[in-house]
């Protein structure tokens, strides 16, 4: 990435040249196009009882009415807006979210 020497934008590729929005030209040496941090990623998904770092809280779940179970929190909607809240029964494993 090339920037003009005299306002500081990004040169853009016209033709064999490179320009700039404020009338500056320059002549383009060969350029190589790469893409940065496209790596392949692994994601390891946890299974239920194999080190869960979820909290655990006493909430009664409303199916089976097991009155511990596990909770998280997702930022589902503007980062104005509060987290919603997510809970797990450990003995049933429904799942419901905190409806405040």
């Amino acid at each position: 990435m090339k920037f003009c020497p005299k306002c500081g934008s990004i040169l853009i590729p016209k033709g064999k040249n490179l320009a700039c929005s404020c009338g500056y030209k320059e002549k383009a040496s060969e350029t190589k196009i790469t893409k940065k941090g496209e790596e392949d990623k692994k994601i390891e998904v946890a299974e239920a009882g194999s080190g869960d770092v979820r909290s655990v809280i006493e909430e009664q779940c409303p199916k089976c009415g097991h009155k511990v179970c596990f909770t998280w929190e997702i930022q589902m909607r503007a980062a104005d807006e509060p987290a919603t809240r997510f809970f797990e029964c450990q003995k049933c494993h429904h799942k419901w979210r905190d409806q405040r």
